[in-house]
């Protein structure tokens, strides 16, 4: 039975992602912030775990699966930030929290899952966005949430060459315009639909696929 962990699985594109990876047969392990969030995952999950990007140390929860080999782990937990249509510094506290979500938390984790994907020559996942692409910038909206998007997938790329090296695939993916709690109720797609597309996306990635940006629908996305 192959394993899968799911970094943030207790909302929207998280939770339908270890729902859909639990009904094809993985042994789904789930990570939840909120300890009534980890009562309601653990009927979905095999194993969960309490991480709070936010909180200092909580890499520690990671190395409870040191003894784990992972044929995939996918990076989903995210914040929006602050709202802004123009160049609006953001304080120094959504500053922060952004940036330790979005970004410091796939440096930790990356680390700390490497063997148990260098193990299978398993796949990694992170969940960016279209708006992290710098060559596909066309607003200054969302300006720290697009920032981080784009140091997210500067870390997936480096990520990319020292794990593509030991056979993993390594891949940054836009999930769509999703309606979520973050896309809204207008959004272009459900949240199943976009899960169902990214996992054909990530079952057919191989090593020609190691280190790129790509759409829901498999399409290369520029940096």
């Amino acid at each position: 039975m192959p394993t899968c962990l799911i970094l943030g699985a207790t909302r929207g594109i998280g939770e339908e992602m270890a729902r859909q990876y639990a009904q094809a047969g993985y042994r789904v392990l789930g990570s939840y912030r909120h300890p009534e969030d980890g009562v309601r995952l653990s009927h979905l999950c095999a194993r969960t775990l309490q991480i709070d990007l936010l909180q200092p140390g909580w890499g520690t929860a990671l190395r409870k699966l040191a003894d784990e080999s992972l044929d995939l782990a996918v990076l989903v937990a995210g914040v929006l930030g602050p709202r802004s249509d123009t160049l609006v510094t953001p304080e120094v506290a959504q500053f922060d929290a952004v940036m330790r979500t979005n970004v410091l938390g796939a440096m930790e984790a990356i680390p700390a899952l490497a063997q148990g994907l260098i193990s299978t020559g398993g796949k990694l996942a992170v969940i960016s966005s279209r708006m992290g692409s710098i060559a596909g910038t066309a607003s200054a909206s969302r300006w720290l949430y697009r920032a981080s998007k784009a140091a997210l997938n500067s870390v997936l790329k480096s990520a990319s060459v020292e794990l593509g090296a030991c056979g993993v695939v390594c891949v940054a993916l836009h999930p769509g315009w999703v309606r979520t709690d973050m896309g809204g109720e207008e959004a272009d797609l459900s949240v199943q639909e976009s899960v169902t597309s990214m996992r054909r996306v990530i079952a057919a990635a191989n090593r020609s696929h190691n280190g790129r940006f790509l759409n829901y629908n498999g399409e290369q996305l520029e940096w």
